[in-house]
């Protein structure tokens, strides 16, 4: 396994930058796993459901659709997560977790850890959350925070039924932030039972340190490890450079997902200062894209140049079509099926909504709706439906009018 020099900010929005100085020459390597026992297997990869209705050719009429509030009681929530009980986990950026059960808000935290989360920048924060597949059997799930130092700490927990325990706290991976932005925040589990994780090049602004290409950082990447044969991992002996890494060249991949019926990851990719982009990876794609930064912001050169082989975002908007910060969201799988296989996506700045149809190789791309949210999030509950977050303290969920 590769040693790293480890640079490393979060992303709860997209920022720009900011013109803090550099770091010092030192960094923080990241671990290596420790050689034991393996603790329990991967999970089986789940057959695609044959069940499901044909992906949408067209857009529905958004305006029969409505976002409805859920619960308008958080403070800062970034992230949404569904457990096997049928709850959804809310995550506020300030280091807490609320539980939505039963219709309602649960109204004393589930989790808390604001003792040890660093919120002093925007950017900073308890930024993402991930449930471990075999949750209901082991309480595992894992989270990313900005902690001492402004480090991002990638942490598994471990929970009951009825509460979660800040004890428990086994630190995976400590990354070195030379700035207090750009630190992505994202987790997600994919159909092979890895850990991804998503993390900014580091801050400032156009990467001063090279992060995006360079391979001997974990910064502006996606990483891809496995938490169930080794503690605190092992990397997986597939991954495409032989370390944690599994793409490259991006900027602040503050949201991504998998789709639930096919594998294929989205990547919601903050940009500089004009363009705004969603990345996309298949499955079973075998890993190592590079997806351009800083070469290129979205699909247009920034410092130009580059190595063959880089690959351009599936959709794009500039800031002058409105918005300063994408919001990476899902693929619909839920029970309104004239939306499925419609990939939703949004903007932080002006609470805009966009859809994806793929046809083939081609994308297609439509504005759908116009909100006042500041979206920090979109969630996906077990049943495919769709939810907004909002920076404001609400939940939103895609309904018929």
């Amino acid at each position: 396994m590769r040693r790293f020099l480890v640079l490393i900010l979060l992303p709860i929005l997209a920022c720009n930058g900011s013109n803090t100085p550099p770091p010092s020459a030192s960094q923080t390597a990241s671990p290596t796993s420790v050689d034991i026992p393996p603790t329990q297997p991967l999970p089986p990869t789940p057959i695609p459901p044959t069940d499901l209705p044909p992906d949408a050719t067209t857009f529905p009429d958004a305006d029969a659709y409505t976002w409805q509030l859920i619960t308008d009681s958080l403070d800062r929530p970034v992230d949404l997560q569904p457990d096997p009980l049928g709850r959804l986990w809310l995550v506020e950026k300030l280091g807490h977790i609320y539980l939505f059960q039963n219709g309602q808000l649960v109204t004393e935290p589930f989790f808390n850890i604001e003792d040890r989360v660093n919120n002093t920048s925007n950017e900073m924060g308890l930024l993402g959350l991930a449930l471990h597949p075999n949750f209901a059997e082991n309480g595992f799930f894992y989270v990313n925070y900005t902690g001492a130092g402004g480090d991002t700490f990638i942490s598994r927990f471990t929970a009951s039924a009825d509460s979660a325990d800040p004890a428990s706290e086994m630190i995976l991976l400590r990354v070195e932030q030379p700035y207090p932005n750009h630190n992505g925040g994202t987790l997600n589990f994919g159909r092979d039972g890895y850990l991804y994780a998503g993390l900014g090049d580091g801050g400032s602004a156009g990467d001063p340190h090279g992060n995006g290409q360079s391979l001997n950082t974990l910064l502006g990447k996606i990483l891809r490890i496995d938490v169930n044969s080794a503690e605190p991992y092992a990397v997986p002996s597939d991954n495409p450079f032989g370390d944690e890494i599994w793409a490259y060249g991006l900027r602040n991949p503050w949201r991504m997902s998998f789709d639930t019926a096919t594998g294929d990851l989205y990547i919601g990719d903050v940009g500089q200062g004009q363009w705004e982009e969603i990345d996309f990876i298949p499955a079973g794609s075998g890993g190592g894209e590079n997806f351009g930064w800083d070469h290129r912001e979205g699909a247009h050169d920034y410092e130009g140049g580059g190595p063959a082989g880089m690959i351009d975002p599936i959709a794009e908007y500039s800031h002058a079509e409105g918005g300063c910060s994408v919001t990476g969201g899902y693929i619909y799988r839920g029970s309104m099926t004239e939306w499925n296989g419609i990939y939703l996506y949004g903007d932080y700045c002006t609470g805009l909504v966009w859809g994806l149809i793929r046809s083939g190789e081609a994308w297609q791309k439509e504005l759908l709706f116009d909100t006042d949210f500041r979206i920090t999030s979109f969630g996906q509950d077990a049943n495919g439906e769709i939810y907004i977050v909002s920076d404001g303290g609400g939940v939103y969920l895609l309904e018929r009018k």
